[in-house]
């Protein structure tokens, strides 16, 4: 008798907890595949660290090839998932359909950036919720502050230094955070202007900081944004984006180069293609992880809309910390589904948070126990460490070589403005040149995307990254491949 096929689709928190669960259970007894557009896990509460260049892109990175070693791995991005035939038809890095047939499905396909019916946004702003993401903003600053330390027109300079962020969750709080540090270091190196220096704008619409904590968390991050230097903004937000700046809703018109939207996320786009019961875009299941009246189909994580059994009546957040959790449950309910055990409920009460604030300060309540300054900073970290499933060595190497050494504020230049659009299902993935059906108009110089660009269709092929468009001559030797010049202007967490 041939082994039952486990398919899982994503490797995020909830997926890689599922197939690292069920290669233990199962003990090759059932053959578990692992559908991803990469191959690896992206330990996303230390993303703002690489765009502050505290961390090389690889620290967060896990291998899953190398992590999960009883996982086949299937490199691809699932297109259509037929239910009555038990299918996943996906499409590989190269352009290449395939199918998986399944006994048991398992629907971990993640979040993608939230937007917002705001003119300008899609167009000038970019999330935050891929490694491509954190790569092009870091580079992207670095640019910014270069280039203001070069020019002599004042209002160029300030422009070019300041950065908005929209959104004062996990994400935006820690960004803000973390990026007043990097920019403050790097014009100590290369000063602008007599009185100018980098200026962070955070905004939301909500009344303070980190709003879906408690409130004296909130408060220690926004004594720690101010006092840095952070402009923040409580009951704003982002009326209109502009290639030269942002309308803000009371009024202001703030000139920048630079928005970075991290208003919150929303579930994959692919849970709601499957036509079965939603809530606000996540497939309903039942305490079980089990979607009703199809017992072969799971699902966890952000996909999925899980009853909270603390409190009746709502749905776990869509937070790292439960998608975590609930991908072990969900594996032993798969092993149960076989005859191996017993299912249980997911049941998760929150042990606490911890928000990274940048330097040694860090805001965190392990247990209930508030905590600030550098208690709350040794606590995060060491969270953090033993949250990874890997590169804890790394990790800690980098950390210890930032307190000692200078930061290197160098732009690689490898993803472009175009390449990491925000209205994208697949925001771990950057989009390069040449891809499939690729009629992305060639962006500016300067990384920014040409007016009314158009994202790539589909993932391109990683070849085609070699090859420059067909208007494009071969680059020299220490030039990397991207597009032309062109004249015509262009257009602007929990722990």
């Amino acid at each position: 008798m041939s082994r039952p096929r486990i398919v899982i689709v994503g490797a995020g928190f909830a997926g890689y907890r599922t197939a690292q669960t069920l290669s233990r259970e199962a003990k090759g007894r059932a053959e578990i595949v692992l559908l991803n557009p990469t191959d690896y896990f992206l330990y996303l509460p230390l993303l703002p660290q690489v765009a502050a260049g505290v961390l090389e892109p690889r620290r967060v990175t896990v291998s899953l090839s190398g992590t999960l070693p009883h996982v086949k791995l299937v490199l691809g991005e699932a297109g259509r998932i037929d239910l009555d035939a038990r299918e996943v038809h996906y499409t590989d890095p190269e352009g290449e359909d395939g199918t998986l047939s399944y006994d048991r499905l398992v629907l971990t396909a993640g979040s993608v950036n939230k937007l917002l019916p705001i003119p300008g946004v899609a167009e000038h702003a970019h999330g935050f919720r891929g490694l491509p993401e954190a790569l092009y903003l870091r580079d992207h600053v670095t640019r910014q502050v270069e280039l203001a330390a070069a020019t002599d027109d004042p209002e160029r300079c300030a422009s070019r230094c300041t950065f908005v962020v929209v959104g004062a969750g996990y994400t935006g709080t820690e960004v803000a955070a973390h990026g007043q540090l990097f920019t403050d270091a790097q014009v100590a190196k290369q000063p602008l202007r007599t009185g100018m220096r980098p200026r962070w704008i955070l905004l939301d619409i909500a009344d303070r900081v980190l709003p879906e904590l408690d409130e004296r968390l909130s408060h220690t991050a926004d004594t720690v944004l101010r006092e840095r230097g952070v402009d923040v903004r409580m009951g704003t937000s982002v009326k209109e984006a502009t290639p030269d700046g942002v309308l803000l809703t009371d009024g202001e018109f703030v000139e920048t180069r630079t928005l970075v939207w991290c208003v919150g996320v929303r579930p994959d786009p692919l849970a709601e293609s499957l036509g079965l019961p939603m809530e606000r875009g996540r497939l309903l299941v039942d305490p079980h992880l089990q979607v009703p009246g199809r017992p072969e189909v799971f699902a966890c994580g952000d996909a999925a809309a899980v009853p909270d059994l603390e409190k009746p009546g709502s749905y776990t957040p869509m937070t790292a910390q439960h998608a975590w959790r609930q991908g072990k449950v969900c594996a032993r309910n798969i092993a149960a589904s076989f005859g191996d055990g017993e299912r249980k409920a997911y049941r998760h009460k929150d042990l606490g948070f911890v928000v990274d604030l940048g330097g040694v300060k860090a805001a965190a309540n392990p247990l209930g126990v508030n905590l600030s300054g550098i208690a709350a900073g040794a606590v995060t970290r060491g969270y953090h460490l033993a949250a990874m499933p890997g590169n804890r060595v790394r990790v800690a190497a980098d950390w210890l070589l930032d307190a000692v050494l200078p930061r290197q504020a160098v732009q690689l230049g490898l993803v472009r403005s175009w390449s990491v659009p925000l209205d994208t299902a697949s925001p771990e993935v950057a989009r390069v040149p040449g891809g499939p059906r690729d009629d992305r108009p060639s962006p500016a110089e300067d990384g920014t995307p040409v007016k009314n660009a158009t994202p790539a269709e589909d993932t391109p092929s990683a070849d085609d990254a070699l090859t420059p468009p067909p208007d494009q001559p071969a680059p020299g030797p220490d030039v990397a491949p991207g597009p032309v010049r062109r004249t015509d202007p262009p257009s602007e967490g929990d722990a």
